[in-house]
């Protein structure tokens, strides 16, 4: 439509608010929307955001602006000389990024068409930018079609940008120029340029799932009696079983709904976990999180398969049970020796764990527990800490009258106590020989007799046996049955030593000074760089039980939010750090400069950079926190 004739309709509508057949319906659509929004026609500019509001706008739409990232950095170039630029918005109309032409981009600011600027309808009238968004269409306005007339030297294609998991409006692409730059393929380019934005969108969102997928994958070994829903941003449902779904429609029948979980749809990754424990109860949430980022969760319908038997037993729901996914480590070793014990723990067969006091084999055996027989009972006995003459009467059980002493009405053991569950056996090398004896008979028969009795009680139940001692070993000296060692040690487990373990001290300290506080209602205290330091070198002979020990008393006796290397105990401090030397050749300026190296040569990549030391990224994390600013500034 030529220029003057355009003007004449606009002028008309403006007077009496009726408009020409000649303007097209959807522009007429949009002046109408207009007057609604009682936006005057002589307005000069939109209104800008502050700067604040701008850069917290910017971190909201971080994924956005990633996706158009290539296709505003082509602009810059492609644009330079043709008097027009591209701007992408956000779902509101507030520009979040312009390129150009210099000379499109300077005039813009006349009428505040740059970064910050707000261009919804609701505050600017018709134009390219609010009209798309109100329409959801792809739109080219031309001069006087603009509402404002401060707008009419300018030409505009915009076109929406949709996030390609639930079609939801993220922002819009602009093509603007002077009125002598209109071109009807102006808007063929900028639908263009919102599929090529989407595709990146989409690709971006493709990696992610397959991200959130491989760590379900890698944890999946922890949460065997459990059901997973896993979830991208948005609240994409990304996996679920049959079964889980049926889960989570018990639960809560509002929490997903045509493959999205709708609470999460919205949210900010912030609020998952609270959403989580409010709308799922019995259900607990892990994030999974890329370069620091936040991009989907597991969330875990805790102990399903438990509950499924509690119903057909009668064993009770509410008794804890202690999973491989609740012991703490991070470490390479900790990782194989936790999936190393969930296949044994499947197979059924009786297991051996092995270990330094204090290294947590009671919490391997309940999490086998957990794993093989959660229905049944978890029946400890310490066969180094009973009396000789009563652990065949505590262990077997015996009838009324079999000695001095007895319960007249006769006692079960602990072997029967243990049927359909699982017994552990702790200190299995200190066990009498002339018991060993009679041990294997009821494990290889299946059946009991109690002390005095001539009674066969079958039994069915699974075993753990747990040792400090070299087993194989005492064999050798004739101090354990040789039959007895094959019976027990079908399977035999490792359990690594503290001092093995790398960092994952570092993160049992934090857990037990958050367990410590959480006691005395209190804030868990920070461990400084200088502890943490002490910390990892000291050799830890009690493993992680004198670790323990070590953290409920830092955090009962340090009433400061930090505890410092003069808070640990004196064996700890002599064991820590030296001084650093005048040259920074210490060993710790060599591990944070080698840190500092690795993460600039991935381009600042913690993933990658992670990859390349050979440690998890939690620890470099971890290294990151403790390590000062002025040695992080100075090695950037």
């Amino acid at each position: 439509m030529p220029y003057r004739e355009m003007q004449r309709a606009w002028e008309g509508f403006q007077e009496d608010g009726h408009a020409a057949e000649t303007i097209r319906p959807p522009v007429i659509a949009s002046w109408h929307r207009s007057r609604t929004h009682d936006i005057p026609a002589a307005r000069a500019q939109a209104p800008v955001i502050s700067e604040g509001e701008f850069h917290r706008l910017r971190q909201h739409n971080t994924r956005l602006l990633r996706a158009a990232r290539h296709a505003m950095n082509d602009a810059r170039h492609l644009l330079a000389d043709s008097n027009s630029m591209l701007i992408l918005s956000d779902a509101n109309g507030t520009i979040l990024e312009a390129v150009g032409d210099a000379r499109a981009v300077d005039t813009g600011q006349d009428v505040r068409l740059q970064r910050g600027g707000v261009w919804a309808e609701a505050q600017i009238g018709t134009n390219a930018i609010g009209t798309a968004l109100a329409a959801r269409k792809p739109i080219q306005i031309h001069a006087a079609e603009h509402f404002c007339s401060a707008v009419h030297r300018w030409t505009c294609a915009a076109a929406p940008v949709c996030d390609p998991a639930d079609g939801e409006v993220l922002g819009a692409v602009d093509v603007s120029g002077s009125p002598s730059t209109f071109n009807p393929q102006n808007l063929a380019h900028a639908v263009a340029l919102a599929h090529q934005i989407e595709a990146a969108l989409e690709k971006r969102m493709a990696l992610e799932h397959e991200q959130v997928l491989r760590h379900f994958l890698n944890r999946r070994t922890l949460w065997h009696s459990d059901e997973i829903i896993a979830f991208g941003r948005a609240g994409t449902l990304i996996y679920s079983t049959d079964q889980a779904m049926r889960e989570m429609h018990q639960r809560n029948r509002a929490f997903v709904a045509d493959g999205y979980l709708p609470p999460m749809r919205n949210a900010e990754p912030a609020e998952w976990a609270r959403m989580v424990a409010d709308m799922l109860p019995g259900s607990s949430l892990e994030i999974v999180s890329e370069d620091g980022e936040n991009i989907g969760g597991l969330i875990v319908l805790n102990n399903v398969r438990r509950q499924r038997q509690s119903v057909r037993t009668g064993h009770n729901p509410d008794e804890p049970l202690f999973s491989f996914g609740d012991i703490i480590g991070d470490s390479t070793i900790m990782r194989e020796t936790r999936d190393k014990a969930f296949r044994m723990a499947e197979s059924g067969l009786p297991v051996l764990l092995e270990g330094e006091t204090g290294v947590g084999k009671e919490l391997f055996a309940r999490a086998i527990h957990a794993v093989s027989a959660p229905h049944g009972p978890f029946v400890p006995v310490n066969c180094g800490g009973l009396p000789r003459d009563l652990i065949a009467s505590e262990l077997f059980g015996y009838e009324k009258g079999a000695f001095t002493g007895a319960d007249s009405a006769g006692r079960a053991g602990k072997v029967e106590a243990a049927g359909n569950g699982l017994l552990c056996l702790d200190e299995i090398g200190e066990m009498p020989l002339d018991l060993q004896s009679y041990l294997l008979r009821v494990l290889e028969d299946g059946v009991v007799y109690r002390v005095g009795s001539h009674v066969a009680r079958k039994i069915d139940l699974r075993l753990v046996s747990m040792t400090n001692r070299d087993l194989a070993e005492a064999v050798a000296q004739g101090q354990f049955r040789k039959d007895l060692f094959y019976r027990i040690a079908a399977l035999r487990l490792r359990i690594p030593a503290l001092r093995e373990r790398g960092e994952d001290v570092l993160l049992l300290m934090e857990h037990y000074c958050i367990q410590a506080a959480r006691r005395l209602s209190r804030a868990a205290p920070h461990v400084s760089s200088a502890a943490a330091d002490a910390v990892l070198a000291y050799p830890w002979p009690g493993n992680v039980r004198e670790l323990r020990n070590v953290a409920d008393m830092l955090v009962s006796m340090t009433h400061s939010d930090s505890i410092e290397l003069d808070d640990l105990p004196a064996e700890i401090r002599t064991r820590g750090p030296r001084p650093a030397t005048e040259g920074g050749t210490d060993l710790k300026s060599v591990e944070n400069t080698t840190i500092l190296k690795a993460i600039a040569a991935c381009d600042g990549n913690l993933s990658r950079a992670a990859r390349h030391l050979g440690i998890a990224r939690s620890t470099l994390y971890l290294r990151l926190a403790a390590m000062p600013r002025e040695e992080r500034l100075k090695n950037s």
